[in-house]
């Protein structure tokens, strides 16, 4: 048997070919600009890792990954934004709009870096694990459930921009100067987030990877094709879709908190119904069953939203909205389906070619 068509041999074939192209290839070939916003694609990507576990194998449309984003995001800057004030001091914002002498009670924590790495994934997850139980034991599904994800995301964003004394307000949390006391304009330190962020995201795919290959991740496909029959079968559909939705929370509070010393800023602009909506379309270009394909489809549809804007600044979301109508139109399963495709026509050209072959004995 030839080893390259074994599954495993192939992801860790896939996996240090990834490692060489992020870590080896881009740093040469990429400016410093470039390279950084090749670190903001890749924190996109990672909540598309997230979607492809919820959506792609639960049937789980989250149209939210926005909150859990900014969540994330928010729990990082708060702690940079402590960091570069300085003992005793407040924040830039709250000396600007805000009245208070001193930090509000719910920011004291996020002044321990500990406090705040751990913050910027189990707070998304737990927020995820309590909204997910209140949904998914009422049997919330489908078109309902997505709506309801999409309703939290606006309030969400609306709730932010309401708190301009404690949030920043629309400017969000602006300005942050430096990571965990390294100068952010510096551009080796910039480099190092970059490659912080590769890392993360070659440990996200893993993680999915193993829970798909895994018992669960078969059992996660029966309660998206069938939750009835799983049902029967003595498993709780509940609390499988759960554990999935709240893996994809923890890994878009990552992105987000990882966006924050890539950009520099988090915003309500950045967490809203849009962006959460931008993040499913680049894991549907890309294919939201493949995680290779939902990785790939995440910073093409990134890096075409940069492009797009540069070239045609009033019209680029009428070309990205119909990057996704002509990808779905013509590949359903994405991008990723696009080799499957190619082999079903090339299998069906065959056949018709085999038959429309006459045989000599009949043709006498």
């Amino acid at each position: 048997m030839n080893l390259l068509k074994r599954p495993s041999v192939r992801a860790a074939a896939g996996f240090a070919g990834s490692a060489v192209l992020l870590f080896a290839v881009a740093p040469l070939v990429l400016s410093d600009f470039r390279l950084g916003l090749l670190a903001k694609y890749l924190c996109v990507a990672m909540v598309a890792v997230g979607i492809c576990l919820a959506w792609g194998r639960g049937g789980l449309l989250t149209l939210g990954q926005g909150v859990f984003f900014g969540l994330g995001g928010y729990a990082m800057a708060m702690h940079l934004k402590i960091a570069d004030a300085g003992p005793g001091n407040l924040p830039d914002f709250m000396q600007l709009y805000g009245t208070a002498t001193e930090l509000p009670w719910w920011w004291q924590p996020f002044a321990n870096p500990v406090f705040a790495l751990a913050a910027t994934f189990l707070l998304p997850m737990a927020v995820a694990a309590l909204l997910g139980s209140f949904i998914f034991r009422r049997r919330v599904k489908g078109a309902y459930f997505a709506i309801l994800s999409q309703a939290l995301a606006a309030a969400f964003a609306i709730w932010l921009i309401g708190q301009q004394a404690t949030t920043g307000g629309t400017n969000g949390l602006t300005d942050i100067q430096g990571f965990f006391g390294y100068a952010l304009d510096d551009p080796v330190n910039q480099r190092t987030v970059y490659f912080i962020i590769a890392a993360v995201l070659l440990l996200l795919i893993a993680l999915a990877r193993q829970l798909v290959q895994s018992r669960y991740g078969e059992l996660l496909v029966a309660v998206r094709d069938s939750e009835e029959r799983v049902r029967f079968l003595g498993y709780d559909p509940a609390n499988v879709k759960l554990v999935a939705y709240v893996v994809a929370a923890g890994m878009a509070g990552l992105a987000g908190a990882l966006f924050v010393p890539a950009v520099g800023i988090i915003s309500p602009a950045l967490i809203g119904i849009v962006p959460s909506i931008e993040f499913v379309i680049g894991a549907a270009v890309g294919g939201r069953a493949s995680l290779v394909g939902a990785v790939l489809g995440a910073i093409a549809v990134a890096w075409a939203k940069t492009a797009l804007s540069e070239e045609f600044p009033a019209a680029w979301t009428y070309f990205q909205g119909l990057l996704f109508i002509v990808a779905l139109a013509f590949l359903p399963g994405g991008l990723a389906s696009l080799a499957t495709v190619m082999r079903r026509r090339r299998a069906a050209a065959e056949e018709e070619k085999k038959a429309a072959v006459i045989p000599v004995g009949e043709a006498a």
